[in-house]
């Protein structure tokens, strides 16, 4: 089921506390994998679905991701004084991104494989979903040790649990966003009234992913790309 490109959001806003010495004076999205800073490796899944528009908010040291990002499509959005983690930034950009459906992506991932946003706008479903996140099968993962996040069932829903990893890309309606209290929350409150709905799906994907949230990430994500040829 094919549809036309969504608006996204990157999330570029947190302070990349795991990767240790290397954000000191940088945010993670700057770090660079095969020659190419994390946030980019993001917009490059946007532009190749043709995403409009294209937002990232920023929070830590937004000064050097606005320099990076000028003159390029991406829309910045600084959170200010606090930082609203993926519920309440989202929320945040809705001024921006416009009416739902909206795909996501975080900045600290990178994947071998199909365009995960291909994937997403091909299989939506509005009239069945609320959400549908790409899901990694744990022998595809890389740079990430432990349990999966959720299990996927016959008829495509998601369940807490399993051997799926949740890799940081999804479409999703954005009106349940407003039901939340909170200003800072994560999007996983959200996830959690789609799935009392029976509306919240997972993807599997069919390529390799890896976690770039710390410093062994690097290297792993580029013999990743090397091996998969990408």
């Amino acid at each position: 089921m094919r549809h036309n490109p969504p608006a996204l959001m990157i999330f570029a806003a947190g302070f990349g506390t795991r990767m240790q010495h290397l954000t000191a004076h940088q945010p993670k999205p700057l770090i660079q994998v095969a020659g190419r800073a994390l946030i980019d490796h993001a917009i490059m899944l946007g532009q190749e679905v043709k995403a409009e528009p294209i937002v990232a908010n920023l929070h830590y040291l937004p000064d050097m991701l606005e320099d990076h990002l000028a003159g390029s499509e991406v829309q910045t959005l600084r959170e200010l004084p606090d930082i609203l983690e993926t519920g309440g930034g989202l929320r945040n950009a809705l001024p921006i991104l416009g009416p739902s459906p909206v795909a996501t992506l975080n900045s600290d991932a990178v994947w071998a494989g199909p365009n995960p946003l291909q994937l997403l706008m091909d299989a939506w479903d509005p009239t069945r979903m609320d959400a549908l996140l790409t899901c990694i099968p744990l022998a595809q993962v890389h740079g990430r040790d432990g349990a999966g996040d959720f299990h996927i069932d016959n008829a495509g829903r998601l369940h807490r649990g399993g051997d799926m990893v949740y890799g940081g890309a999804q479409i999703l309606k954005t009106e349940l966003l407003e039901k939340v209290p909170d200003a800072a929350f994560s999007l996983n409150v959200v996830w959690n009234m789609m799935a009392k709905k029976n509306s919240l799906f997972g993807l599997p994907y069919p390529g390799h992913w890896c976690d770039v949230g710390h410093p062994a990430g690097i290297a792993e994500a580029e013999m990743m790309l090397a091996q998969h040829n990408v």
